[in-house]
């Protein structure tokens, strides 16, 4: 059969890459968000590129609860190597089944309250993840990510706030179980890090504003 040919001669990379590799498939939650909320994509990606550059250059780095692991790759252009992990086997799969050699990192099953990912790493980690913590919990999950980490490693938190519950779709409220405000997130991470930088975040934008009025917070947290 012969190949489709495009009217601007630099686009048929595009046809030739669909023809030998084929389409690239959504990770099972990507998948979900796109056929339900587009625009919620374009946000959890900004949530990576935010991570890959406040780690950029880090050489081995953690993430933990992963997911689909499908903004992974965002982060991997900015560091050496990534270990991804997830305690659900289901996703884990969906990853592994779905990589790339171009885009290549581990993804594990592994469970954060159960203990620390052996391997010290230089930093790590965890968007969308401790809001579905126990608060008994927490510091079980706080102190195995502290314990992976190298002396001077340091670690990202991301979590909807407590805020932007009203706001939410009942399914995502399902699961969140443990949604904080920022002086009660930066309380808890204060128990395992001397220096915590909390960002709120609005849709895909990073900022320092009115922690309140954030719909997301990170908290950038450095010396174990």
């Amino acid at each position: 059969m012969e190949t489709e040919q495009t009217r601007e001669r630099q686009y048929q990379i595009q046809v030739s890459l669909r023809d030998t590799k084929g389409l690239t498939r959504l990770g099972l939650v990507t998948n979900q968000v796109w056929h339900d909320d587009p625009r919620r994509l374009l946000f959890v990606l900004a949530r990576y590129k935010f991570v890959s550059k406040m780690l950029s250059g880090k050489k081995k780095v953690l993430e933990v609860g992963c997911g689909d692991a499908f903004g992974t790759r965002i982060v991997l252009q900015e560091v050496g190597e990534i270990y991804a992990v997830d305690f659900d086997p289901v996703f884990v799969k969906d990853v592994q089944d779905r990589m790339e050699d171009k885009w290549k990192f581990s993804c594990k099953v592994h469970d954060m309250l159960a203990g620390p990912v052996e391997g010290k790493f230089d930093a790590a980690y965890s968007l969308d993840v401790i809001e579905h913590i126990r608060v008994e919990d927490e510091d079980t999950f706080v102190t195995n990510l502290a314990r992976s980490l190298s002396d001077d490693g340091v670690l990202i938190i991301g979590t909807p706030s407590l805020q932007s519950q009203a706001y939410a779709s009942p399914p995502s409220k399902e699961g969140h179980i443990n949604c904080k405000d920022e002086p009660e997130l930066k309380k808890l991470l204060q128990r395992h890090f001397k220096n915590i930088f909390v960002f709120s975040m609005n849709d895909e934008v990073v900022h320092t504003g009115f922690y309140p009025m954030a719909h997301y917070l990170f908290a950038l947290c450095v010396g174990r």
